[in-house]
C-alpha cells in the first residue's frame, strides 16, 4: 500500500464509519491512520469473531486471510446480517476464481494487495455512491414514536423535534440500528467514541440525558451489567 496522493473524504453531515478487518497489526495501523486522515471513522477488528461482534457501519474493508475463519464466510455472514452495508474484500488472493467467489458471496468490490491509497479511496467512494443510492429510504430509522433521520441528524418524537448533542444522537442511532437487541457497553462506546477508554460513567451520563430528552418511559432500557437496548415492541 502506498500513500501517494492526498485524498479527502467527501463532505457529509455524518462521517462514514468503516470497519477494517485486518489481522496484520502493522498494516491495520497504517491503513487506519490513512483513512482517518481522509475523514473516515475507523473501527479495527483483528479477527473474524471481532468483526461479527462489531457495531453497524457504513462500509467494511475485509481481509479474506483471517486467523480464525475463512474471510469468504465472514463476508457471507456480514451480508446476511446487513443487506445494505458496503463490503470491499481486500486480499492477496489474485486469481479470477477468488474474485468471482468474493463478489458472488456478497462483496461489492475486490481489491488485490498491494494497492495504493488512491485506488482504495476511489473504490470506497464508488461503492458508497452505489450503496447510498440504493438505501436512501433506510437512512431513516423508526422505533415506536421516535424517528431518526441519519443524514440530517434530526430526531422527532411524535412529530416533535428534540435537540440532541452529537454523542446523544450517535448513541440513539447505534441502538436504533438493532432495536430490541442489547448493545454491550464496550460496543456502544466503541461505536460512538471509537474507543472504550471513555469510561462507563461518561456513557451513563449521556444515556441519562438522552433518556430524559426522549421522555418515553421504558424505551431506552438498561440491561444491568451488560449494556442498553431500545424497546422494539
Amino acid at each position: 500500500m502506498t500513500d501517494d496522493e492526498p485524498f479527502t473524504a467527501s463532505n457529509t453531515l455524518t462521517p462514514v464509519q468503516i470497519l477494517l478487518v485486518e489481522d496484520d497489526a502493522r498494516v491495520a495501523d497504517a491503513l487506519t491512520a490513512a483513512l482517518r486522515r481522509r475523514g473516515y471513522d475507523v473501527i479495527h477488528a483483528a479477527t473474524a469473531a471481532a468483526a461479527l461482534e462489531a457495531p453497524a457501519v457504513d462500509l467494511v474493508l475485509l481481509d479474506l486471510g483471517l486467523p480464525d475463519a475463512d474471510g469468504l464466510e465472514v463476508c457471507r455472514a456480514l451480508r446476511r446480517r446487513d443487506d445494505h452495508v458496503a463490503i470491499i474484500a481486500v486480499t492477496a488472493r489474485s486469481e479470477e476464481r477468488d474474485r468471482v467467489a468474493g463478489l458472488r458471496i456478497g462483496a461489492d468490490d475486490y481489491v488485490v494487495k498491494p494497492y495504493s491509497m488512491a485506488e482504495l479511496q476511489a473504490r470506497i467512494e464508488a461503492v458508497l455512491r452505489r450503496t447510498t443510492r440504493s438505501v436512501t429510504s433506510d437512512r431513516v430509522l423508526t422505533v415506536g414514536p421516535v424517528r431518526i433521520e441519519l443524514d440530517a441528524r434530526r430526531v422527532t418524537v411524535d412529530d416533535t423535534e428534540i435537540s440532541l448533542t452529537r454523542k446523544e444522537f450517535d448513541i440513539l442511532a447505534t441502538l436504533a440500528r438493532a432495536p430490541g437487541t442489547v448493545v454491550p457497553h464496550d460496543k456502544l462506546m466503541l461505536a460512538v467514541w471509537q474507543t472504550t477508554w471513555v469510561g462507563r460513567h461518561t456513557l451513563e451520563v449521556h444515556i441519562g440525558s438522552l433518556r430524559a430528552k426522549l421522555g418515553i418511559a421504558g424505551l431506552l432500557q438498561t440491561v444491568r451489567g451488560v449494556g442498553y437496548r431500545l424497546d422494539a415492541s
